[in-house]
């Protein structure tokens, strides 16, 4: 847990909703994108421009094309179904045509359209190409984004020249009690929407088509935001009752997301020029041992985080999003350790969720948070602020017992791109 999102994001779909069916037969072109301009809230406009909504409203699709992949500054959804797999192939060819059939499988399910032919109307003695548990309902603003761990550069298929220099192995640090079962993979995919049957719709289509290809390694599924990438927002609160990561990137800050988010081609040299636009994600499964907090003192648990539990303000000051002064804090408070100012500016884009996964047999509630963080160097980003957390007050409430760390492509351009395709040019 660290106290630390694109361009806003455009969505598109009419007043009232169209079929997924429709949706995709209008076409890219068949819809004007757009975003308000108050408030950096994203909207979106019907193809004659005549009805706008609040995009968290109105159930809109993100485009999914462009420079940088959607799911990273976009504006956080309320829901995520997060997947790490193993390549069970050993065939190079049969890894690019299973990232070409996932990007056309995501094209179409963040466009709020059915996978292949549809979940019904094909042949009676074949399985349908898509599952059908999202039919009738709205794209959600759902959003996939894909990533490549280290294991996948070892060697099967011929990409050990281009794993880039960020793409370490994280170091083991104090307090961590790592599940492998719950750790790494070959290959990742962050699905986010505001309707969880939507982001579970999609991992479990693209584990579909990757049958025999690859295998889901851990999956986690996350039913609360607690960062937020929209401006002013208030910040979500963590399963603490906390405000965490108030100063967090907004995805209309370009000046910071070029600077800590988004590998540029000077960063991306040699064999990881195909980096460039992309970014390193570090996922990291978090217990926190909620039944001890809850029986912690209301003003030790405000000097834990450096801030009061009200407002989410830092200590001294009135409002959340009010500057913290530092020195006021106990040096062992969760904000002053993570803070940039005590990181030698180490900065990072959060977009992490609570999860809640049953019990753990003893009668307590296995409950945290997922963090999902992105940043254009692991090693100026998450490594030294971790390093810092390491005398965290915070770290007898909590555990890391998951973690894996992938790079993240750019973005898909167009029809004729795919997931990937400059790393095995």
């Amino acid at each position: 847990m660290t106290d630390e999102t694109t361009t806003t994001e455009q969505a598109a779909a009419p007043e009232q909703a169209p079929s997924r069916r429709k949706v995709i037969g209008w076409g890219g072109a068949g819809l004007a994108l757009g975003a308000a301009a108050a408030g950096g809230a994203a909207a979106l406009v019907t193809r004659d421009g005549d009805a706008t909504a609040p995009v968290a409203d109105s159930g809109g699709a993100v485009p999914f094309h462009g420079a940088h992949q959607a799911g990273i500054a976009t504006a956080v959804q309320d829901r995520l179904h997060f997947a790490s797999f193993d390549v069970k192939t050993k065939d190079r060819d049969e890894l690019i045509q299973l990232l070409k059939e996932w990007t056309r499988a995501a094209e179409r399910m963040t466009a709020g359209a059915e996978v292949g032919e549809g979940a019904y109307g094909g042949l009676p003695e074949a399985p349908p190409d898509d599952t059908g548990e999202a039919l009738g309902l709205k794209p959600s603003r759902l959003t996939l984004t894909i990533g490549f761990g280290p294991s996948l550069f070892d060697g099967r298929f011929g990409l050990k020249d281009k794993r880039p220099g960020a793409l370490v192995e994280l170091p083991k640090f104090p307090g961590d009690n790592l599940d492998p079962a719950r750790s790494g993979g070959d290959l990742c995919v962050q699905a986010c929407a505001d309707d969880p049957q939507i982001a579970v719709h999609a991992i479990r289509n693209l584990a579909r088509i990757g049958f025999g290809k690859v295998a889901v390694r851990w999956s986690q599924l996350g039913f609360g935001k607690t960062s937020s990438t929209t401006p002013d927002a208030q910040t979500p609160r963590n399963l603490f009752g906390f405000k965490d990561g108030t100063r967090n990137i907004a995805g209309t800050e370009t000046e910071r997301l070029a600077k800590h988010v988004w590998v540029s081609g000077k960063d991306a040299e040699g064999g990881a020029a195909w980096m460039d636009g992309g970014s390193y994600l570090v996922a990291r499964r978090i217990r926190m041992n909620i039944e001890t907090w809850d029986r912690t003192p209301l003003s030790e648990q405000e000097d834990i985080f450096g801030r009061d539990k009200k407002e989410g303000a830092p200590v001294g000051k009135a409002k959340e999003h009010d500057e913290p002064f530092l020195k006021a804090m106990k040096p062992t408070s969760h904000v002053r350790l993570a803070h940039p100012d005590s990181n030698n500016g180490a900065t990072i884009l959060r977009r992490g969720y609570s999860f809640t996964d049953g019990t753990d047999g003893l009668g307590r509630l296995d409950a945290g948070l997922f963090f999902l963080a992105y940043m254009k160097d692991v090693r100026t980003g998450f490594i030294p602020v971790q390093t810092s957390l390491a005398s965290d007050a915070l770290n007898e409430y909590i555990q890391h017992v998951g973690s894996a760390l992938f790079a993240i492509p750019p973005g898909v351009r167009d029809k004729d791109d795919w997931w990937g395709r400059a790393l095995f040019a």
